[in-house]
């Protein structure tokens, strides 16, 4: 397939990047800095965009099959993230204009405000709070994918990442906020970033959760 790639030199977009050039895809990584990336492959095209311009992005959405997003944002203790929605705003822009339906993003277990309860007190108290301006800008942006009606969108939420190439673990999958274990306790709180890049990339042969949103982790 053809993927266009956002967050293409992050920990988690890379490892997206190689993946799906060793599963033979045509990628075109965009990119604010081209010399970030340090991955060269015959089937690789570095393009630089800005991804909070429509504009910007269209020429490089044209012919691609779908678009894949691992853009993430620095939480921000004084002023509201807004990177996520701003974003996501231009792409769909984007999309439209190049004829582009379908998108599979990455945002993070617990992005409903009320849906970390069950974690643990360290979760709950500390980190949670200490993440939510990223989390609810998040859960924005998930929200105006849902009012699309033109767009075949999957959101993949997985909880926190760990900076480790992919496994050979099964997928645990739930379509909400956090994967429950058999108690409705949530399942682990971490995952390889390479298994989230595996996990995405399994969706480009599958319409299990096309229009939904899905939580994530490994056995």
């Amino acid at each position: 397939m053809k993927i266009a790639v956002l967050g293409a030199t992050g920990q988690t977009g890379q490892y997206l990047v190689n993946q799906a050039l060793q599963q033979g895809h045509t990628v075109t990584a965009i990119v604010r800095n081209p010399g970030k990336l340090a991955v060269h492959h015959d089937n690789l095209k570095v393009v630089e965009g800005n991804i909070f311009s429509a504009d910007s992005l269209t020429s490089h959405f044209k012919g691609q099959d779908v678009i894949m997003s691992c853009l993430g944002f620095p939480t921000s203790f004084f002023s509201g993230v807004s990177g996520y929605t701003l974003s996501m705003t231009a792409m769909i822009g984007a999309m439209r204009e190049a004829r582009v339906s379908r998108i599979i993003t990455m945002t993070s277990w617990y992005t409903e405000p009320n849906s970390g309860t069950q974690s643990s007190y360290l979760i709950r108290f500390l980190l949670l709070p200490m993440i939510r301006s990223v989390l609810t800008n998040m859960f924005e942006m998930e929200q105006l994918l849902q009012k699309t009606e033109d767009i075949n969108w999957t959101v993949v939420r997985p909880p926190g990442l760990k900076n480790l190439s992919a496994s050979a673990q099964e997928f645990l999958t739930h379509e909400g906020y956090f994967v429950p274990d058999n108690n409705g306790q949530p399942a682990g709180s971490a995952v390889a970033r390479g298994d989230v890049a595996r996990f995405m990339l399994s969706l480009l042969n599958s319409n299990a959760w096309v229009k939904k949103g899905v939580a994530m982790t490994t056995k």
